[in-house]
């Protein structure tokens, strides 16, 4: 698991990261289809999975135990430049906000990219100081089934339409001030978190 350097204002990497933050309650095959999408197509060197300790928006019961769903991201990732990480329990925040706030601090050299889906960008109006986000970190939203059309005419979408570029330079978006955010058409994955539970859950 990847740990920070001791420095409290981090190391000197000069990097382009793109950060997955969720549950990965259980991790599968879709978080890894976004990470290796956005090594290529956003020319990122790293790609780094925040396993939260709990997330603000989904109930405890049925959450794994942290380390559990750490070494199971892991065996799911397996791609040597994927990173899984449970450094917001390290850096003790529970927001994404803070979470990226802590990071800039930590590796002032880094530039990060948010990943999510086209169903996480639809809810984001729900997350603690959201436009903050936006403000600090250029996104980048993968369509995801059937969340789209809502997405994309949803408010966080509509609130920063004229910061939205286009797919053709995605390869810079790590680059561009934020606010910054790109949404990209990319070959879906069918692989659910939830999805994955209840057939667990069912014995299939």
């Amino acid at each position: 698991m990847m740990t920070l350097p001791p420095n409290p204002r981090g190391d000197r990497l000069r990097l382009r990261v793109g950060l997955i933050g969720g549950s990965c309650n259980p991790a599968h095959a879709g978080h890894r289809h976004i990470s290796v999408l956005a090594l290529r197509l956003l020319r990122l060197d790293q790609v780094w999975w925040l396993v939260s300790p709990q997330n603000p928006l989904k109930p405890a019961a049925g959450m794994a135990p942290q380390s559990r769903r750490i070494a199971g991201a892991a065996r799911v990732a397996h791609h040597p430049r994927i990173r899984v990480t449970g450094l917001e329990t390290t850096l003790g925040t529970r927001y994404t906000a803070d979470t990226l706030a802590a990071l800039r601090q930590r590796f002032p050299n880094v530039r990060f990219v948010w990943l999510m889906g086209a169903d996480n960008l639809a809810q984001m109006p729900r997350w603690d100081r959201w436009q903050t986000i936006f403000a600090a970190t250029a996104i980048a939203v993968f369509d995801r089934r059937p969340y789209a059309f809502r997405a994309l005419a949803g408010r966080a979408a509509r609130r920063f339409a004229h910061r939205r570029i286009a797919e053709r330079q995605a390869g810079v978006l790590a680059e561009v001030q934020p606010p910054a955010w790109i949404f990209l058409h990319t070959r879906l994955h069918s692989a659910s978190s939830t999805a994955i539970r209840a057939r667990e859950a069912g014995g299939a």
